[in-house]
């Protein structure tokens, strides 16, 4: 390879290359080869540079050897050494001028972007002032340029953000950093919180001291409302899953809502369990006396922002309260808290139900932008979600509370009906703890008291409607079986399916008892354990049912004691109680298992006697229970006598309808009474005509007081020492406009059984009143008039005395005029009422007869307890009195009995002047009867008065 060429190596080189022989030497061979000269001498190579590296060659050639000797090389050196000074030059003033336009360019660029540019720009001084701001910057703050020069940033910033701003700023100063870029807050001119991102760089002098700061401004406003909104999502349902309280959770977003809007007052209100009312839930930055007045108020439209937006569901902004229509009745209120404006958004349920409202209060006018609604929408959303949770908890605490503390057993299942779950109740009813029966089937619990298919229909009924509920007799764990009242129902998953049974269930054992007992209340007689009256009714269809389908014969007996309340009355309620048991007893005994014996009330019994041969075979039982009721009755070594009156009646041959039926037995029995007792009869067709008549005469009583047809007859009482009358007992009688005059024996026992009696008795009082106020004015001298008083008149609470007296009053008469005869029976036993009113009686100077004195079963202790006056004996004792002489003695004896008592004695049935004499002879005082008068209408008493009365 041969060597480089001189220039070559000068150049690659960087230094000169001098050839003193250039013909001869090796690297000029090249040279040789392409140049036309052949004839040089020597040559020096010198490399010239630019920029420090190598740029051309400056080469001499000259025709003699070895001309380049040091002098000449050294001169050439320095001329490559200038060559290549004047080049730097060259490139130093160019690279000069390209600077300076290049300044000037960017310097056109740079006021271009710092004027136009659509972030904010400023420099800064060291105190904090501004030097240069874009109008991007005072757009972004509010403030015109002008403002800005005149202020420090430090005026501007915020409060929380002001501290570490300028630790930050002095560090920049101090040259601790060049460059900064940080997120601060500033304040609008507005009063609006704005954050921004910066970047800071500090400009020095050549000295390296401090010149300025240029800053970069970006509105991150958006960004961080969003990043605080997701914040307040994220953190808002955290607080929710660990259980925050929703007082909590209300203050949380609250606090997250106020921090992202800073120169906002928040508030919550919440709905009542009405739906009419908003309660404040949370509102830590309004006043406390804004807050407890607007707590309560009922929504409606134009209530304010939130009471309106309450009632319509929708969003209400209203920009100034102090002119807004809807805050009319609020506006002094939100003045003297300060609130200018008020923005509601309704918090809406998931089902769409109004839960409450969220507000942001404003201390100026205002309307909210995009990213404030998007906050409202957002914080009532979130408010949703809490409620939502907390009435979730709530159901939950109440349903696990009810599921621990019910008094129903609750039992839980899977589809397979494999016990799952159960709570207390159920183990305090059943005994069995879950322990006891986790992933048992709930066979476990049956009694053996159903059959297969009636569980199987149970649940068939469950799978068909998801619901089955109904009686079951369920097994404890103790192996006693118990009636329960279960209810079955399902719960299905998602895919429809069913999932878990739940079979809510209680004891029912004292309700089934309880059933049992009013069942048997309300179809038996308490006292003799007989069937009622309902019972028999339904016994009495049932038998005429199958009588009429079997063509058999059917007997009804109606049994009616004769008598018996002359026991009650005599005896006292408990012995008559006793022999109606007794009574009960012996009935049962004479009939057979198939036959029904029912007490219908009272001393009443009914027999339904079926499938019977013939009508002797009831007669024969009915003749048997009138024998076993006539036996003697003993108490406390007393024996009474009792007998029966018994009516019996045929299906079909007399009715096949079940009230025909215990009519045709009731008319018969009657018949039984009205022909001397102790007997049986059998309906007849006359009988039911004689129980149609007495239909029809009731049905006329009630009118017969209104059309006047009762009348008054007067019997005389006389004086038997005297034969004059100076009293008189007043008899009612009927003057029926179509059956003419009725007998009192046939109508009062009517007007007693349907309570009639109660007006006719006080027609009889007045109309007895007016008479005896009549003959004392006529005759000069009174004439006490004895009125007769029924037992039930008397025990009636429409028996009023007071009027009666006013009565008196009213007609002037003086109450010794009239007298009032009652019964013995009505005395034995007597209630506090019956004695209040013999009080008023005797309080009022009205004197008191026993009637009938003798023919009951006489308790004489009655005779020292009420104010008696006058005993009358019955005239059964008088009619005998010249033949019996022990009708005499008796008489004699109750005659000396009252006398001792203090009491006057009048006889009854005085017919004859034999009997009048022996009256005399036994010392009584009065006697009543035909042998002085029959009773006699108003008229003929008083041509009677006329006589006796006369002197002489």
């Amino acid at each position: 390879m041969s060597p480089p060429d001189p220039s070559a190596a000068a150049y690659c080189n960087n230094h000169s290359v001098v050839t003193n022989d250039w013909a001869n030497n090796p690297g000029s061979a090249f040279s040789l080869e392409h140049s036309g000269h052949h004839r040089w001498g020597s040559s020096g190579s010198f490399p010239i540079q630019r920029n420090e590296k190598p740029f051309a060659v400056f080469t001499v050639y000259h025709l003699a050897k070895d001309f380049f000797d040091d002098e000449i090389t050294d001169l050439f050196n320095e001329l490559a050494r200038d060559i290549t000074f004047a080049l730097g030059n060259l490139d130093r003033e160019r690279q000069r001028r390209d600077a300076v336009e290049a300044l000037r360019i960017s310097e056109q660029h740079f006021r271009a972007y710092f004027e136009r540019s659509m972030f904010g720009m400023a420099t800064t001084s060291p105190d904090r002032g501004w030097i240069e701001v874009n109008q991007a910057l005072c757009d972004m703050l509010g403030y015109t340029e002008q403002e800005l020069l005149t202020a420090k940033w430090t005026d501007l910033i915020h409060p929380e953000d002001l501290e570490i701003g300028q630790a930050q700023y002095q560090q920049l100063i101090d040259g601790t950093v060049d460059e900064r870029s940080v997120e601060r807050r500033f304040i609008h001119k507005s009063g609006n919180s704005i954050d921004t991102h910066l970047s800071l760089r500090a400009i020095r002098n050549t000295d390296h001291s401090f010149a300025y700061v240029v800053s970069l401004i970006e509105d991150i406003t958006s960004r961080k409302m969003a990043e605080r909104r997701e914040q307040m999502r994220q953190e808002t349902p955290e607080l929710v899953a660990k259980g925050g309280s929703l007082e909590e959770i209300l203050a949380q977003v609250i606090a997250s809502a106020e921090s992202i809007l800073s120169n906002s007052m928040c508030s919550i209100l919440l709905m009542d369990d009405e739906g009419k009312h908003l309660l404040s839930g949370s509102a830590p930055s309004l006043p406390g006396f804004f807050s407890k007045a607007i707590s309560g108020v009922e929504i409606g439209m134009g209530v304010g922002s939130c009471g309106t937006a309450a009632y319509t569901g929708e969003r209400v902004v209203v920009e100034n309260i102090a002119s807004h229509p809807y805050w009319a009745n609020f506006k002094d209120l939100a003045a003297s808290a300060g609130l200018e404006s008020c923005w509601s958004e309704p918090i809406h349920s998931s089902s769409g139900k109004v839960l409450g409202t969220f507000a942001i209060y404003r201390t100026q006018p205002s309307t909210p932008d995009e990213q404030e609604i998007v906050l409202i929408e957002r914080a009532a959303n979130l408010v949703s979600i809490a409620i939502e949770r907390f009435h979730a908890e709530e159901e939950l605490h109440l349903a696990s509370s009810i599921y621990k503390n019910t008094a129903e057993a609750l039992l839980v299942t899977d589809a397979s009906n494999r016990i799952t779950a159960l709570n207390p109740a159920f183990t305090r009813i059943t005994g069995y703890t879950f322990d006891d029966l986790r992933g048992r089937d709930t066979s476990v619990l049956h009694s053996g008291r159903h059959s297969a298919d009636f569980y199987q229909t149970i649940w068939e009924n469950v799978a068909l409607k998801g619901f089955w509920q109904g009686e079951v007799w369920n097994r404890r764990k103790n192996g006693e079986a118990f009636p329960s009242w279960l209810t079955v129902s399902v719960i299905h998953n998602d895919k429809g399916d069913i999932q878990r049974h739940v079979i809510m269930g209680s004891d029912i054992t004292d309700k089934v008892r309880t059933d049992e007992l009013v069942w048997r209340q309300a179809n038996y007689d308490f006292l003799t354990n007989l069937p009622n009256r309902y019972m028999f009714q339904d016994r009495l269809e049932q038998e005429i049912r199958a009588s009429l389908s079997h063509g058999s014969l059917l007997a009804l007996l109606f049994i009616d004691l004769d008598r018996f309340k002359d026991v009650n009355d005599s005896l006292g309620h408990p012995v008559g109680d006793q022999l109606l048991i007794k009574a009960a007893g012996r009935i049962s005994d004479c009939v057979r298992d198939s036959d029904t014996v029912a007490r219908m009330g009272g001393d009443e019994f009914t027999v339904i006697l079926p499938r019977l041969t013939n009508t002797t075979d009831g007669e024969k039982v009915a003749e048997q229970i009138i024998s076993a009721l006539a036996e003697p009755y003993t108490f406390n070594g007393e024996s009474i006598y009792v007998q029966a009156s018994i009516g019996i009646t045929f299906c079909p041959d007399d009715a096949s309808n079940v009230d025909q039926l215990i009519s045709n037995a009731d008319q018969a029995m009657y018949a039984s009474k009205t022909s001397g007792r102790n007997r049986l009869s059998y309906f007849t067709q006359s009988l039911h005509d004689e129980a149609r008549k007495r239909l029809l005469l009731i049905n006329d009583m009630r009118s017969a007081v209104e059309n006047g047809q009762f009348e008054l007859h007067f019997q005389p009482i006389v004086d038997l020492a005297t034969g004059k009358a100076s009293r008189a007992e007043a008899l009612i009688r009927w003057n029926h406009p179509k059956h003419g005059m009725i007998s009192p024996a046939e109508f009062i026992p009517l007007a007693e059984e349907t309570g009639l009696i109660v007006g006719i008795g006080d027609w009889v009082f007045r109309e007895a009143g007016f008479q005896a106020k009549r003959w004392c004015d006529l005759f000069g001298t009174g004439i006490q008039v004895s009125v007769n008083m029924s037992p039930i008149q008397f025990q009636s609470n429409a028996l009023n005395i007071s009027d009666w007296l006013d009565y008196l009053k009213t007609l002037e008469l003086d109450a010794k005029h009239l007298s009032m005869e009652i019964t013995e029976g009505l005395l034995l036993n007597a209630s506090d009422d019956v004695k209040e009113k013999l009080l008023r009686f005797r309080d009022a100077g009205i004197q008191v007869a026993i009637d009938d004195f003798g023919v009951g079963y006489s308790a004489l202790s009655y005779l020292k307890r009420f104010d008696i006056d006058y005993l009358k004996i019955d005239q059964s004792f008088i009619q005998n009195l010249e033949t019996d002489q022990n009708d005499l003695v008796l008489s004699e004896a109750i005659v000396i009995m009252a006398h001792r008592l203090g009491l006057n004695v009048i006889a009854e049935g005085v017919e004859t002047q034999a009997q009048r004499q022996l009256l005399l002879e036994i010392g009584c005082d009065y006697g009543q009867g035909y042998l002085f008068s029959r009773p006699l209408p108003v008229r003929a008493f008083e041509d009677f008065l006329t006589k006796t009365l006369k002197p002489g």
